[in-house]
């Protein structure tokens, strides 16, 4: 899941992981990675993991390079898809929507086969 929102606060992280589980199919055990953000060691977005059984899994420390897909992720979105500067806040969330269905439903990835995270996601 993804939110866009003016700051990186817990509430919006929070926006984010929910919109994940609702878009989530199937019902294996789920195991979320992210780096150490204050945002996502808060109270609010831990108890969202244990509401929801979901396992947290942090970096060691704030090391970019032990979060390595998703800091690649993010630099193709920035450097492929997102290209202009938003206007405004509701620009930027249309930008980072298309961006992302684009990465995830269309763009091929040499690492799956030239499959997209969407076919291979749906195969499971």
């Amino acid at each position: 899941g993804h939110h866009v929102h003016e700051g990186m606060h817990a509430e919006s992280v929070a926006m984010a992981f929910k919109k994940a589980l609702k878009q989530r199919c199937g019902s294996g055990e789920l195991i979320h990675h992210s780096d150490r953000g204050v945002q996502y060691c808060s109270g609010l977005y831990q108890s969202l993991h244990e509401r929801y059984g979901v396992k947290c899994s942090m970096t060691d420390g704030y090391d970019c390079y032990q979060n390595a897909l998703a800091e690649r992720v993010n630099g193709i979105l920035k450097g492929e898809l997102l290209l202009q500067s938003p206007q405004d806040l509701a620009q930027a969330r249309e930008m980072v929507r298309e961006a992302v269905d684009i990465y995830n439903v269309e763009r091929p990835h040499h690492a799956l086969k030239y499959r997209t995270p969407d076919a291979v996601h749906r195969g499971f």
